[in-house]
């Protein structure tokens, strides 16, 4: 079961883009966070983050661009001691790390223990509301929800709808039900009409294209450029896969040949990233 996540918005959307391209800075920054310093309490110079998003070929004047923006979108604080900057990972972008650490480490990349009950979301908001909509159709997808029609979102399993609405302040326009499907709807249909399996799987199977050989490792200059690329490949699947239930996904679901690859790879380049990470990374504590 997908957990309710921190508000996502566009400041925060990992999303790499095309399936296949170079992922943005900012997806391979949060990686890197998230991995190195997300836990630790510590601040990282500017310097030595320069140093390793060079290892997956971001360039000096982009990774000093998107630790500004970063900032400016209360993503990161930063801290000056003396003539160097540091930057440390403020409480919301901690929170929505520390979402895609669990999913990253949810056992299983699909649900084989689903129970039949779905969570359904019914909403009306005024024509006006754009950018009400618009967010609110960001957190459910995010939440794990897909479109029935207009105003019916559902998601397989028991989802917590009330932290989601409260955030964003509709708690008053949305209605959350749980239950069981009921014939003549069957929930085979039902997850092909609210989720686009043939985009999923298309996303599992580039993975797969694009790790199962060399891949970008020809890309990265060592264990940490590796790291951080797989991890944000991966992270930017698991964040689009509403996790939906096994019996009903087409045969030779891509998935947990993906998982498996994801994991051989981050176990053989974990080590080496962490061993170089700690000789180039310039740590402050701003609470010490």
């Amino acid at each position: 079961m997908t957990p309710p996540a921190p508000q996502r918005t566009d400041e925060t959307e990992p999303d790499t883009g095309e399936r296949g391209s170079a992922p943005r800075p900012q997806s391979l920054m949060l990686s890197f966070f998230g991995i190195h310093v997300l836990g630790t309490g510590t601040a990282l110079s500017s310097a030595s983050v320069i140093d390793a998003l060079a290892r997956a070929d971001v360039g000096e004047d982009a990774v000093r661009s998107t630790l500004t923006r970063m900032v400016g979108r209360g993503l990161l604080d930063r801290h000056r001691r003396g003539r160097r900057m540091y930057f440390s990972l403020t409480d919301r972008a901690a929170a929505v790390l520390a979402d895609g650490e669990e999913r990253v480490r949810r056992t299983g990349a699909v649900n084989r223990a689903w129970d039949g009950t779905w969570t359904l979301v019914g909403f009306s908001l005024p024509e006006s509301w754009r950018r009400e909509r618009h967010d609110l159709r960001s957190r459910l997808v995010w939440a794990g929800f897909g479109p029935l029609q207009s105003g019916l979102w559902a998601a397989p399993g028991r989802v917590d709808v009330a932290p989601l609405a409260a955030e964003l302040g509709l708690g008053d326009r949305i209605r959350a039900f749980h239950g069981a499907a009921a014939a003549p709807t069957e929930a085979g249909p039902l997850l092909r009409t609210a989720f686009d399996l043939d985009a999923i799987a298309a996303g599992y199977r580039a993975f797969l294209a694009r790790w199962g050989g060399d891949g970008p490792a020809a890309d990265a200059r060592d264990d940490l450029g590796r790291q951080l690329l797989l991890h944000t490949d991966w992270l930017e699947l698991v964040r689009r896969d509403p996790y939906l239930p096994a019996e009903h996904l087409p045969e030779e679901w891509p998935a947990e040949a993906a998982e498996c690859t994801f994991r051989t790879l981050a176990q053989r380049y974990d080590p080496g990233a962490r061993r170089i990470a700690e000789g180039l990374l310039d740590r402050w504590d701003p609470q010490g």
